[in-house]
């Protein structure tokens, strides 16, 4: 698939996973990449492959000056950015009562704060050229929770409600935002990289046993089938607000809204005598 005018995409977390997947695909068609990574070791062989369509920055999505100037780089260097994806994150495996304080933090700064962070950082680069898009990589976790990563889950929630309300604020300026929600997919997200795990505690060793085993069944997709769907969303003159990837978003999250209505209206007397008036 190839766009009818080269695009200039800046992607977070391009080292592994979606994210390498990403940027080979784009670079592949003949797309420009300022592909950032903590360890932009990891990226030599695309400059070696893709020459000047591929500029490598060291990021940490944490390090609000850092991110500021690797938005600065990338803009100067191409000219304009058309595509602004954060893809950065990671999981972290504890049950709420297991995860400290310190590992949930650490956890929203990259997956909520990181994040941000980009945004803040490209948008005035994007309102001054009139156009843009901003692709947020969630989960279908935004929409549905799985035990033992609640605090993950709540992070892509968290992330849905930012990209929702700024995709309003910004559309007056011609910006798109679009938010990602792939299902399992055989990526590296499970590797010790990408996620961290809590100490745990005994009291729930059968409940993970159980938890863990039905994770294992899951059929995961193949992230090589994933770019055209991407590229369909950055090609769109009309992006959709969101998009899941994979066939098994769609059925869960279907459930999971039906059994919140019905609680919902079960309950609805209780919550309209509540109104007072």
């Amino acid at each position: 698939m190839t766009s009818t005018t080269p695009k200039v995409w800046f992607i977070t977390g391009a080292s592994r996973g979606f994210g390498r997947v990403w940027t080979e695909a784009a670079l592949e068609r003949g797309d420009k990449v300022a592909a950032t990574a903590r360890n932009v070791e990891a990226l030599a062989d695309l400059v070696a492959k893709y020459g000047s369509n591929v500029l490598t920055i060291q990021l940490d999505v944490t390090n609000e000056e850092q991110v500021r100037a690797a938005i600065d780089t990338a803009h100067a260097h191409f000219g304009r950015l058309d595509v602004v994806m954060n893809n950065a994150g990671y999981s972290l495996i504890a049950t709420i009562e297991e995860a400290s304080a310190e590992e949930v933090r650490a956890l929203y700064e990259t997956n909520i704060i990181g994040t941000t962070s980009v945004i803040k950082a490209a948008l005035p680069k994007l309102r001054a050229q009139g156009a843009g898009h901003i692709v947020g990589i969630s989960s279908g976790l935004g929409h549905f929770t799985i035990p033992f990563i609640g605090y993950y889950c709540s992070s892509k929630w968290a992330f849905e409600a930012i990209h929702e309300c700024l995709a309003a604020e910004i559309k007056p300026f011609g910006i798109n935002v679009t938010i990602v929600e792939p299902g399992a997919y055989a990526t590296e997200f499970g590797s010790p990289e990408s996620r961290k795990q809590a100490c745990e505690m005994e009291v729930y060793n059968d409940l993970r046993k159980h938890v863990f085993h039905g994770l294992q069944s899951i059929k995961r997709g193949d992230p090589k089938a994933t770019p055209n769907a991407i590229f369909a969303i950055v090609d769109s003159p009309n992006p959709p607000l969101r998009l899941f990837l994979g066939s098994q978003n769609l059925p869960r999250t279907r459930e999971a809204y039906a059994a919140r209505i019905a609680l919902w209206e079960e309950w609805a007397d209780v919550a309209d005598a509540a109104q007072g008036n």
